[in-house]
């Protein structure tokens, strides 16, 4: 009997991975809308506590039974149920735990606007206004601050067109006389397009940047655009 819990419990796990799995795919090729994609992935934590219940069962047995019957497929659900309710689970700790935004800039008094890439989010869910609370960004994500550097814009600004392209980006706009580069990245498992736009002015004797990255849709970005802007500043800072 513990022998048909293990393996139970391994097609269940198997079943829960699949489904976890194919959240992203499913919503990047349009096979299912945002909301259905997010319930693939809940429906998938909901087996594999499933397959916990049978794993469960499989140790109740066994030990009734005194027999490891089926343990190979009881390690392996274990293993797969685990890995298959890991993401869901922590996506949403880690969505909990950070601001309710999506919009994130290094300048909040004045966010640098998007122009060429307006018309692409027009009809996104989220428009290209700014709407964040300056206090709530201040609470996740006090480090996204200006780079102020001796640089002079121009060497700046072709650093950071260099770096937007290094990371992948698709860049819409490189508008040197006006200190802006406007480029989309696309996300690898969702493919959520979100934008950026990067402004460039003079400093001193040197030169400011300033960025901002705002997702297409979502109203929580899990992060992503701050952590976008991090590994963005951190390259520039190491371009030469």
């Amino acid at each position: 009997m513990n022998g048909l819990f293990g393996r139970l419990a391994l097609f269940v796990a198997v079943v829960a991975a699949a489904l976890v799995a194919a959240a992203g795919p499913a919503y990047r090729y349009e096979l299912v809308e945002l909301p259905q994609a997010f319930k693939f992935m809940e429906w998938g934590v909901y087996m594999a506590a499933a397959a916990g219940v049978f794993a469960l069962l499989w140790v109740v047995f066994a030990l009734v039974r005194r027999s490891a019957g089926g343990f190979v497929a009881f390690l392996m659900a274990l293993v797969i149920a685990g890995a298959a309710a890991y993401m869901p689970i922590t996506m949403r700790m880690k969505a909990q735990s950070l601001p309710f935004i999506h919009d994130i800039t290094t300048d909040t008094a004045d966010p640098p606007a998007f122009v060429a890439i307006a018309p692409l989010r027009a009809g996104a869910p989220n428009g290209v206004d700014y709407a964040t609370d300056p206090a709530e960004q201040e609470k996740g994500y006090a480090d996204i601050q200006p780079l102020v550097t001796d640089v002079p814009p121009a060497d700046m600004f072709a650093r950071a067109e260099a770096t937007a392209r290094a990371m992948g980006w698709e860049i819409v706009a490189a508008e040197e006389a006006e200190g802006r580069i406007e480029a989309t990245d696309t996300t690898a498992w969702w493919g959520f397009k979100d934008d950026v736009v990067i402004r460039i002015a003079p400093e001193g004797e040197g030169s400011r940047l300033d960025i901002r990255s705002m997702s297409r849709v979502g109203k929580s970005d899990i992060g992503k655009n701050a952590e976008r802007i991090r590994a963005f500043l951190a390259a520039v800072k190491e371009a030469k």
